[in-house]
């Protein structure tokens, strides 16, 4: 699994927990980084730029650059880096943009500025990705910059299964990291979290006794003959629950899939990813649905 994974950078905290992802991605499977700092448009405050401004526009840009050049000097030397300066009104279009001008296997951003160590919380920026973007996003939990897991290789490779269309995404992205990271894969049904609303407790106690264990069977053997899987069922009375009594290997991720809500190719973060990720304390890869059902890459 070779190719761009595109970071998108601020010289910040969130961005250097982007950058510590996207190194690590980069690393365990052989992509190169793409850094990603995006400027509003040039000229765009006024219709006639006047000098003083296009020096300040300068100013801005060489800027950007030398902070790029600062954090390419971060990234280890076996991971191939380049820094990139954009234009656009809007960061999280501008990233999308360069993710699809790079070809990019993964977009990487981090969490909003104030979270808890260890933990995600969505900024603007990430919360207008994964619910716009065509390329799947990973979230880096606040503190990825200093986490002793920083350069170490994914070992194992959880996907969220549940019964919505769209989960044979979910488990083949997961498979396809796993395998070019050289780690293992994991299967974690989320079906007692899956049903439609207004069941009550008695046919969710049943979904999870019964239908859980078929899913996970089912998924297992639809895995072609040389990828195994462990598959574990989130038990608890809730998502949060469920998620928080789970065990991580350090430097594990978790690969969800999208909404069925999103418009076609595109991103859509659903109540039941966006209950998951106030307890996890792994990177989340946001998957599109259509990406991998149209037979793309």
């Amino acid at each position: 699994m070779s190719g761009s994974i595109v970071v998108g950078y601020t010289a910040t905290d969130e961005g250097a927990d982007a950058l510590a992802l996207g190194a690590r991605l980069a690393r365990s499977i052989d992509a190169h980084l793409d850094l990603v700092i995006v400027l509003p448009p040039e000229g765009t405050r006024s219709s006639a730029v006047v000098p003083p401004e296009r020096a300040f526009e300068a100013h801005v840009r060489a800027q950007a650059e030398e902070w790029l050049r600062a954090a390419v000097a971060q990234v280890p030397a076996d991971v191939r880096c380049l820094g990139h300066v954009r234009f656009n009104e809007s960061f999280a279009e501008g990233i999308i943009a360069a993710g699809e001008e790079f070809d990019a296997r993964l977009v990487v951003i981090g969490a909003a500025n104030g979270t808890t160590l260890g933990r995600h919380r969505l900024g603007s920026v990430a919360s207008e990705l994964v619910h716009s973007s065509p390329i799947p996003v990973a979230l880096a939990p606040a503190g990825s910059r200093d986490n002793a897991d920083a350069e170490t290789p994914i070992p194992r490779v959880t996907a969220a299964v549940g019964t919505r269309a769209g989960a044979d995404a979910v488990v083949d992205a997961a498979a396809r990291l796993a395998a070019a990271a050289h780690g293992t894969l994991r299967l974690v049904s989320l079906v007692p979290f899956d049903v439609p609303a207004g069941l009550d407790t008695g046919a969710i106690t049943l979904a999870q006794n019964a239908h859980g264990e078929d899913v996970l069977a089912q998924v297992r053997a639809s895995l072609p003959d040389d990828v195994a899987a462990e598959v574990e069922r989130a038990a608890g009375d809730s998502v949060e629950d469920a998620v928080a009594h789970l065990r991580w290997h350090p430097g594990e991720v978790i690969v969800v899939g999208s909404s069925r809500l999103a418009q076609p190719r595109r991103l859509f973060l659903g109540s039941t990813a966006a209950k998951m990720l106030h307890e996890l304390p792994v990177p989340m890869i946001v998957v599109p649905r259509a990406r991998a059902e149209a037979g793309e890459r």
